[in-house]
Order: C-alpha cells, then sequence, then structure tokens
C-alpha cells in the first residue's frame, strides 16, 4: 500500500463519459452539474434565472438587433408573436404559423428588418419602423404595376416533357387557354405563375387535368406550335417555399424547398426581392442546383468566410469572392449532414460554424484547413456524448464562450468553451421545470422555461442566487476514479480532501459541510477564499467512483479552484 497525494488544479475538459475514466491527461470529471468551468479552469455555481414574463404557451426565441440600442426577443408562439426589449413588453402580433411549424422556421436579418421563412408557408418580414413592428409578406420586386414579378422560375422534373398550347381568348386580349399533351393541372395550381410566350401567367381557373384558364401580364402572339420552352415560378403554395434563408455578399440567399431539395437561389446583388437573372451579368441573380449521387436536402444556409450549405447528408460551400452568375465553385467538403427534425441554427463561434450532426449525438465544428482551401467538421463532444440527448434548442453567447444546448428531456447541455487556454468542458444545466428554448441578445441568456403554473419567459443574471426568485437549485462536481503511476487503483483508503475556494458561502465535500467563516454571511460581504479541509479517517472508496464530489444546494455563491486529496492507495 501505497501513500498519495494528488491534486487536480484544472476541470478544463468538464464532465466526461464512463469511457474515459481510465484515460491519463484529462482534466474531466465524472459529474458537472449546475455549475460552469472557468477561464483558469476552475469551477463555479451557475448564475441564477430572472422571470420576465408568463407566456401564453409553449414558444421559441429569436434575438432581433436593430443597433446597440435596439436589441429585441422574438417569442413566436401559436399564431402570435411577443416582441420584448430586454424585461418591457413592446408589441404583439398575429402570425400564420401554428407551433407545430414554428420548431422549422429559419429567419435572416439585415438591418430594421428580418425574414422568416418556412417550406410551407410564404416568406414574412419583420420591419422595425419609428411606428413599431409590422409583419408582412415577402414581396418580389415588381416591374411593372400587374403581376409580373422579378421571382426566380425553373422547370420542374414532373414538367420536362410538357408541352402548353396556348389557345386566345375572343373576349379578353390577355387571357388564354393552356392545354397540355398530358394530365398536369391540379386545382392546387390555380394561383401559379409561369413563364412563356414573353409573358408571366398566372392560372386564374382549372378546367381539368390538361386544360387552365391563364391570364398574362402584356401583349402576347398566339403560336403556331405548342410551347416547349417555358417555366414555373420556383416558390408556391403547390410547389413549397424556402425552408432556408441567410444574406451574402449584399445578395439574398434561398435555399431548398419541397419540390427542389437541392436548389440554391441568389437575388441580385443590393436588390434582394430581385431573382431575374437577366443577361447573367456580375450583379444579377443567379440559380445553382447540388449535385451528387445522394439525394441533397437543403437544410440550411451560412454566410461565412465562404456560403456554406448544409445539408441532411453534407457540408457544401461556394468559395467564389465576388460571388458571381459566370463563377460559381461549389464543391462538397464534408460528409457529416445536419440534424432536421427542427431547425437548429448554427452557431458563428470564432470563425467556425458549429452545427448539431445528423445524428444529434455530434457537436461538429465547421472550419477551414491551414490552407484555407478544405472544411474540416471537428467534433466538439467526443468525450462527452452521453450529455447530448435530444437536442431542440441551441445558442451561443460569446461574451461568456458559452455554448446552449436544449434537450428534449428540458435540461440543457452547456459548454464552456475558450480553446486558447484549453478549456472545452461539457455540464449540465437543469430547474424546476424544463427548459423549451434558449437564444442571446444583447449579451444575455433568456430561455424559456417550462415551470408547474406555466411557460415563462426567463434570462441568466449573476446576481440571481436562486431561479425566478423562487426555486432554488442544487450544484454538484464529481472527480474522476483514481489513477496512479500510469495504473488502475484496486484498493483506497482516504484521509483528507482539500478544496481551494474563492468567494464561497457554501460547500459541502464528500457529503460533510463545511464550517466557513461568520462574517461572509454579514450583508455585502464576499465569501471566504482560502483552503477548506474534511477528514475522513481512512473512509474506502470503490475504484469506479469518484473520489470527491463538491455539492450544494442553498442559495450562496461557490467557487473550486482545485481539489487535493490524501490517503493509501494499491494497485
Amino acid at each position: 500500500m501505497s501513500d498519495f497525494i494528488k491534486t487536480q488544479t484544472s476541470f478544463a475538459n468538464g464532465e466526461v463519459g464512463p469511457e474515459f475514466f481510465t484515460t491519463d491527461n484529462i482534466n474531466g470529471l465524472s459529474c458537472l452539474e449546475n455549475m460552469d468551468v472557468l477561464s483558469g479552469g476552475g469551477i463555479s455555481r451557475r448564475a441564477g434565472l430572472v422571470s420576465v414574463a408568463q407566456l401564453p404557451g409553449t414558444a421559441r426565441l429569436f434575438s432581433f438587433s436593430v443597433s446597440d440600442a435596439q436589441e429585441y426577443i422574438v417569442v413566436l408562439s401559436n399564431y402570435r408573436m411577443d416582441i420584448y426589449n430586454r424585461d418591457a413588453h413592446i408589441q404583439r402580433i398575429i402570425t400564420p404559423w401554428t407551433y407545430s411549424e414554428i420548431s422549422t422556421i429559419q429567419c435572416a436579418q439585415r438591418f430594421n428588418t428580418m425574414i422568416f421563412v418556412h417550406s410551407e408557408c410564404a416568406p414574412q418580414i419583420l420591419c422595425k419602423t419609428d411606428q413599431g413592428f409590422q409583419l408582412t409578406e415577402f414581396g418580389f420586386a415588381k416591374n411593372l404595376p400587374d403581376i409580373s414579378v422579378n421571382a426566380p422560375f425553373v422547370r420542374f422534373d414532373d414538367s420536362t416533357d410538357i408541352t402548353i398550347t396556348v389557345t386566345a381568348n375572343q373576349n379578353s386580349n390577355n387571357r388564354a387557354t393552356f392545354t397540355t399533351n398530358k394530365d398536369f393541372w391540379t386545382p392546387e395550381k390555380v394561383y401559379g405563375i409561369f413563364s412563356l410566350l414573353g409573358c408571366q401567367w398566372s392560372i386564374i381557373e382549372y378546367i381539368d387535368a390538361r386544360n387552365v384558364i391563364a391570364v398574362a401580364n402584356g401583349i402576347y402572339t398566339v403560336p403556331a406550335t405548342p410551347v416547349s420552352d417555358w417555366t414555373e415560378i420556383a416558390f408556391s403554395r403547390y410547389r413549397g417555399w424556402p425552408r432556408s434563408i441567410t444574406f451574402h455578399q449584399d445578395r439574398l440567399i434561398f435555399g431548398g424547398t419541397r419540390s427542389w431539395p437541392g436548389g440554391i437561389w441568389m437575388s441580385q446583388v443590393g436588390r434582394h426581392n430581385n431573382f431575374n437573372t437577366g443577361t447573367g451579368l456580375d450583379d444579377e441573380a443567379t440559380f445553382v442546383s447540388l449535385q451528387s449521387q445522394q439525394r441533397q436536402q437543403i437544410y440550411t444556409v451560412v454566410s461565412s468566410d465562404n456560403l456554406q450549405i448544409l445539408t441532411t447528408v453534407g457540408e457544401w460551400a461556394i468559395s467564389n469572392k465576388p460571388l458571381t452568375p459566370s463563377a460559381v465553385d461549389i464543391k462538397q467538403h464534408t460528409s457529416v449532414g445536419s440534424y432536421s427534425a427542427c431547425y437548429l441554427p448554427p452557431q458563428q463561434i470564432e470563425g467556425s460554424t458549429v452545427f448539431i450532426a445528423g445524428n444529434g449525438r455530434d457537436i461538429r465544428e465547421l472550419s477551414l484547413d491551414d490552407l484555407s482551401e478544405t472544411y474540416n467538421a471537428t467534433d466538439l463532444c467526443a468525450l462527452s456524448k452521453h450529455l447530448m440527448g435530444t437536442p431542440i434548442g441551441i445558442a451561443y453567447n460569446a461574451s461568456l464562450r458559452r455554448l446552449y444546448i436544449v434537450r428534449q428531456d428540458g435540461r440543457m447541455s452547456v459548454l464552456n468553451h475558450n480553446p486558447s487556454l484549453g478549456v472545452s468542458a461539457w455540464g449540465t444545466y437543469n430547474t424546476n421545470g424544463q427548459f423549451l428554448s434558449v437564444c442571446v441578445c444583447d449579451g444575455r441568456t433568456y430561455v424559456i422555461v417550462q415551470r408547474t403554473d406555466g411557460a415563462y419567459l426567463e434570462y441568466f443574471d449573476t446576481s440571481a442566487l436562486q431561479d425566478a426568485g423562487t426555486y432554488t437549485f442544487s450544484y454538484k462536481a464529481s472527480g474522476l476514479p483514481l489513477r496512479a503511476s500510469g495504473h488502475n487503483v484496486s484498493n483506497i483508503k482516504l484521509k483528507k480532501i482539500t478544496a481551494r475556494i474563492m468567494n464561497t458561502k457554501d460547500i459541502n465535500i464528500n457529503n460533510h459541510n463545511i464550517s466557513l467563516p461568520n462574517e461572509i454571511y454579514a450583508t455585502d460581504a464576499d465569501g471566504f477564499t482560502g483552503d477548506v479541509s474534511v477528514n475522513l479517517l481512512g473512509t474506502m472508496c470503490a475504484t469506479m467512483n469518484p473520489v470527491w464530489t463538491i455539492h450544494g444546494a442553498t442559495p450562496y455563491p461557490a467557487t473550486v479552484l482545485s481539489i487535493t486529496m490524501y490517503g493509501w492507495y494499491t494497485i
């Protein structure tokens, strides 16, 4: 039997999975609950939650930054949008989305407007004006005061061999009957827009599967033969609407629809509602489609150093600078795929794009290699897969260097991430209730929490020692099983555990409450800083159990900088 003194001065790897308990050189923990890993490697009790408002039901959060002085939280619930400025409710707006649709809504912001997209609903624009907020349907730029629009037009696969015979209507100069050579028309295509004979046509009446009535936006000449050179508007109730959106190089980018899952539509430069490809000039709109052996369903598009396209089976990028119709260098870099059960917006973290992989258990960091030519997708949770669960929300607080993943079980997995200091530490947050959504606005981390009496909008605040001013929460950190001299230890007897703490007012070590000086409990007094110990008198410890556990449940601050263990062991 040998004596040992072992000190752990860093917890920079956070909670790791049991499969790593016997791995050397890991500054990890077997449990990290309601605590954060600090930049120096210590651990501290998490901030409490402050309640803002009760919500009408389950909801989802978005941040809307108009200016430094105008930072807003957008709360989407069933057919409803509530807008908050910090703690104040600003406005309520009726929306077209049900709660089930909200989970897959995506958005992009530019200045004082935010555009929301959903595959089954026309895009909506939220605009901040001097009079307040307005939600209107996205409209493509009109080039004439009629139905003509600068919308994107394509030829869908189910219409490649369809020809249209145009028969003029004797009672109207701009109406005609469209007759196809095969069954093609359906009632759902009424109000769809088609482009042929130099005009754009709106279908206004369904007759049967081969005949409809259409109205043109201009003068046309009836052709002598059926028309094979025609296109259909890319976005419609029948074909579906864009499911992803971003702004990139002053272009508005739409990605993927129900009928064209691999399509990427790019607006004209500076004219974000104009998708007219024109004659292919550098500033005109363009359209590309992902081509590979696998079906590419676009999950989202991201504006980073390049235009990144994340699909359900891989990660693509368009690297052209500037991006023009004549120069589109697009290629697939990795084959991870994105989680698609709900929309979890990729987070921009220090130049990298962090997204949740298709299996729902990997958090990948998409970044360029040293030559800035190829992307790699590094796994950020390789040591902590057991903490991932089923994700339903994600946000990153840059000021705290903290990534939040809301899980379906109502808990949050939290990554404290500071690569320059070697900190990449996962842990878990829980509260009296269930976390439903998370976002970051103006440096604050906001959450929606389902409590026993309803759903609430709340935010984390370091001055709050409880949740919502009512609920206490416990914290816990446990060490890894002991290893000594590069070996697994078979028998352990503990003599003493010493913790170096900072600004702490309550702490327990291995179920022993530590007595601290009375003067620290005076109003506005700092907590105790220094070493505290518990004598264990040769307590036996099972080899696969943690040797030490720090815990507490009272609403006081607690920070641990290091742990030292004293005892005997055999191998």
